[in-house]
């Protein structure tokens, strides 16, 4: 297997609500719902760098789709990271994300590792980090 990604899916209980939260909040470009005319199909994608995907699709969906039951949310399952070039930036990012309804659950502060960081949860727990890491480059 080839060391690429092309599509992160995380599942949502209110398509509408994460769509809003996402590109109305965040500003996320993306055409909206598409799918709606198969079962299970509704799905929001968002266009991110280097040809990855992200999309919004109702855990239900997930669930059906892959046969497996509908389990118990876990914010602590995974963390999706949004790396920036600067303290501020993540500051500012931060309020955005707080703006568009989003729940602080550890405010930006430096980090043990030598970076800047704090993490929200949208709309339905996913929890993001916002980080800059003094060891990395952000192309803008």
């Amino acid at each position: 297997m080839k060391p690429r990604i092309t599509l992160v899916s995380i599942g949502v209980d209110d398509l509408e609500k994460s769509l809003r939260f996402y590109r109305d909040g965040l500003g996320l470009a993306t055409d909206g719902i598409v799918g709606e005319e198969f079962e299970n199909g509704a799905v929001v994608f968002f266009e991110l760098k280097s040809g990855l995907r992200l999309a919004l699709w109702p855990r239900k969906s997930i669930a059906a789709d892959s046969g497996l039951a509908l389990g118990a949310k876990s914010a602590t399952e995974f963390t999706l990271a949004h790396n920036v070039s600067s303290e501020s930036e993540v500051d500012t990012l931060m309020e955005e994300a707080k703006k568009a309804g989003a729940v602080v659950v550890k405010r930006a502060q430096n980090t043990v590792w030598g970076g800047y960081s704090g993490y929200f949860q949208d709309p339905d727990g996913h929890l993001w980090e916002i980080a800059w890491n003094p060891q990395w480059s952000v192309e803008d």
